[in-house]
């Protein structure tokens, strides 16, 4: 009798899986399935599908970009421009942080700390200690993607901002 209840509760749990799998894959089929025109189709003859999309036929030039299509050339052939960039000002819960990026030679040769945290002495003392870490962490990777400072993310997180976007001025 145990072994009944067993096998009856096994099959059941089978069955319910097996049925669920295929109707959510049904629905994920309906809603993910595109023909060449975007419009959404299914097969709607068998209920299963096989999960993956097909396009029939083959687009025209005019509804998608070619391969060849380039980039636009003022920007990737020239580089970033070299000069004395200020980004912005960003405001953190312990005060203003701006710093100023120099480029030279197409790469980060400084960057200056033109105003840090500065709402009590607790925040003087953490904006110290960041700014050097921050500074030569950027010089390092030549971009605003380095780690936050352990203990001083308002600093950091408006550090590295003001550091994008000066670099963006650039043209990094």
């Amino acid at each position: 009798m145990k072994t009944r209840a067993a096998l009856t509760g096994i099959f059941a749990s089978v069955g319910i899986v097996v049925i669920g799998w295929q109707f959510g894959t049904a629905a994920a089929a309906h809603n993910t399935t595109a023909t060449a025109s975007g419009t959404p189709s299914s097969s709607g003859s068998s209920g299963t599908t096989s999960g993956s999309s097909t396009t029939s036929g083959s687009p025209t030039p005019s509804s998608s970009p070619t391969a060849s299509a380039a980039p636009p050339a003022a920007t990737t052939a020239a580089g970033p421009k070299d000069g004395n960039y200020t980004g912005t000002s960003e405001n953190t819960d312990f005060g203003n942080v701006q710093v100023k990026v120099v480029v030279s030679g197409g790469k980060i040769t400084d960057v200056v700390a033109l105003q840090l945290t500065n709402d009590g002495g607790r925040s003087v003392q953490i904006s110290r200690y960041a700014a050097p870490i921050l500074r030569d962490e950027v010089l390092k990777s030549q971009s605003a993607k380095v780690s936050n400072v352990s203990g001083a993310t308002y600093t950091t997180d408006g550090y590295l901002s003001s550091v994008q976007s000066a670099l963006d001025q650039a043209g990094f």
